[in-house]
């Protein structure tokens, strides 16, 4: 497929999977519409949340440079200060805050850091999952875990909630999941990348009504088929799932599998050009 004409995509995820799946939608896409997780509380996001009631910025940024068709404008989104108060903020950060602090929403902000940048506003979007902030709460063998730093860390999760338990969606991101003829979730951080924005419950209701086939990119480190279980737990039932050649992989019901080679040539990270040849067959659900 070209992007001239191409499927309608929506990407739902965060952190570094969901940007690197991004450049590798962009290139058969006709429209690539992002999702993002906005409950990081750690570094640069959670400094900047400490100072203002607004949602983590941190994983928008990433999805924004990785789309921005200028690489030196995203170099420039993504700097980091190295020395005095603003050590370890990323530019990109502190310009959606100072844009949420002068009053626009997140949406708004991202949509002109979007202009900024110099992308198509005509077939690229990139949407916090929500405008509230958002704390994840996770249950695990041990209890109630909060935040998504302590999520990360925690061992025996089991699902994931949040704190509002059910924040808003924009509407605009709701209607991409509705018209879309590809959803796709993953790679990264699965409980609080993946579920993080996935399982919000009116983003669970809108991927789990949408007519389009759910494609899970699997993490190179796990069982694919125990994501697709823990997503079917959440209320998403995934059509597909993308897998590295030779993964091994258990009992994933009435998911499709297709393999492919998608890996870096070091094998710890999944490869964007690569990916991008085997996105376009994850079409059927048959």
């Amino acid at each position: 497929m070209t992007v001239d004409g191409g499927p309608r995509v929506v990407a739902i995820g965060g952190g570094h999977g969901l940007a690197m799946s991004l450049r590798a939608i962009d290139t058969y896409a006709g429209s690539v519409t992002a999702v993002v997780a906005t409950g990081d509380d750690g570094g640069s996001s959670g400094r900047i949340r400490a100072e203002l009631p607004m949602p983590a910025p941190g994983d928008l940024r990433r999805c924004l440079s990785a789309l921005a068709p200028d690489a030196t404008m995203a170099a420039g989104f993504e700097h980091r200060f190295h020395a005095g108060s603003l050590a370890g903020h990323a530019v990109g950060n502190l310009l959606l805050a100072g844009l949420v602090d002068a009053g626009h929403d997140l949406v708004a902000a991202a949509d002109l850091a979007a202009r900024w940048l110099g992308l198509d506003a005509e077939r690229v979007r990139v949407l916090p999952v929500t405008t509230e902030p958002v704390e994840l709460v996770a249950i695990t063998d041990a209890g109630e875990v909060r935040g998504q730093v302590a999520v990360e860390d925690a061992p025996g999760v089991r699902s994931i909630g949040f704190d509002p338990p059910s924040p808003a969606v924009p509407d605009d991101a709701l209607e991409a999941i509705a018209a879309a003829d590809q959803i796709v979730l993953g790679p990264g951080s699965f409980f609080t990348s993946v579920l993080g924005a996935a399982a919000l419950p009116p983003v669970a209701k809108a991927v789990e009504t949408a007519t389009a086939p759910v494609v899970l990119v699997a993490n190179l480190d796990s069982d694919p088929a125990d994501h697709v279980a823990t997503l079917a737990a959440h209320g998403i039932t995934t059509d597909v799932v993308v897998v590295h050649s030779s993964t091994a992989i258990g009992d994933a019901g009435d998911t499709q599998v297709i393999e492919g080679d998608i890996v870096r040539p070091h094998g710890l990270a999944h490869d964007p050009d690569l990916l991008a040849a085997v996105l376009p067959s994850a079409f059927s659900t048959s």
